[in-house]
């Protein structure tokens, strides 16, 4: 494609088009022998991550000169601007240097500080979950939405980052791992992008960072659900990195009662 093709493009055509090229990058390294680097809060990136993100950002400087991006290896310049970008090119480095694959590339649009296009692309398993804006939540082009569950008791919950939960939130871990009626642990984006298809009925996450939620937002709005901070505040690039998704405002609030809850448990 030539650059003035894409500089034709609309934004929803580039998020495409970065998923496309994205996926073909990190499965061309998956499940091969790579050299794996700490970064300076010792989570592992690879030469897969940084390459997507640099392919990423070329696309995006010569589609959207003007914009600004966020990404997870290179970070970030004035966020102020209406239009900005915010990328994970491998979300989830740990499932992907293991050869697990539950890894996703992640892609947010935000205009004016509202997200109109959210991604969660899971190359391994060749699924593209998106939210436009307007247009609803797809998967694969097929229409998703979110549960209808309002009850805490009946709902399938997944408890993200459940070691972390363990370590530094261990009375709210206790109570998580008591509450709905089926409980996964799991990590990374997955369970979001389940719960946008209607799957899982509501995720308790922590230790996130703004290129982690913020492409999560458009996608689970799209689809009818609710995602906010742990006080029910919308997520911005300040947040704390402590996220509840949720399929209903019921069950949302049911959540958010639970985490706030003085209740003294013992880890079962």
């Amino acid at each position: 494609m030539t650059s003035v093709q894409l500089k034709e493009q609309t934004p929803i055509e580039t998020a495409f088009a970065l998923a496309q090229m994205a996926s073909s990058t990190a499965l061309s390294y998956f499940r091969k022998q790579l050299d794996i680097e700490k970064k300076c809060d010792e989570s592992p990136v690879t030469v897969a991550d940084l390459q997507i993100e640099r392919e990423v950002r070329a696309m995006l400087g010569t589609c959207f000169p003007e914009h600004e991006v966020l990404g997870e290896e290179y970070g970030a310049g004035d966020l102020t601007k209406e239009n900005v970008w915010v990328i994970d090119p491998i979300d989830g480095t740990r499932s992907f240097i293991s050869g697990h694959p539950l890894f996703g590339f992640l892609l947010a649009y935000i205009k004016a500080g509202k997200s109109q296009i959210g991604m969660v692309s899971m190359p391994a398993l060749g699924e593209l979950f998106v939210g436009i804006l307007g247009q609803g939540a797809s998967l694969n082009g097929e229409k998703i939405r979110v549960s209808g569950q309002t009850q805490i008791s009946e709902a399938i919950l997944s408890i993200n980052e459940g070691e972390k939960l363990f370590a530094f939130e261990p009375q709210i871990h206790a109570r998580l791992v008591q509450a709905g009626h089926t409980r996964r642990f799991g990590y990374d984006c997955y369970p979001h992008a389940l719960l946008a298809a209607g799957h899982i009925d509501g995720v308790v996450d922590y230790d996130l960072k703004p290129f982690d939620f913020l492409p999560l937002v458009g996608l689970i709005e799209a689809a009818g659900g609710i995602i906010s901070d742990w006080q029910g505040r919308p997520l911005t690039f300040q947040s704390d990195g402590k996220v509840v998704s949720a399929a209903t405002p019921e069950l949302h609030r049911a959540l958010l009662d639970l985490i706030a809850s003085e209740r003294t448990l013992k880890p079962i």
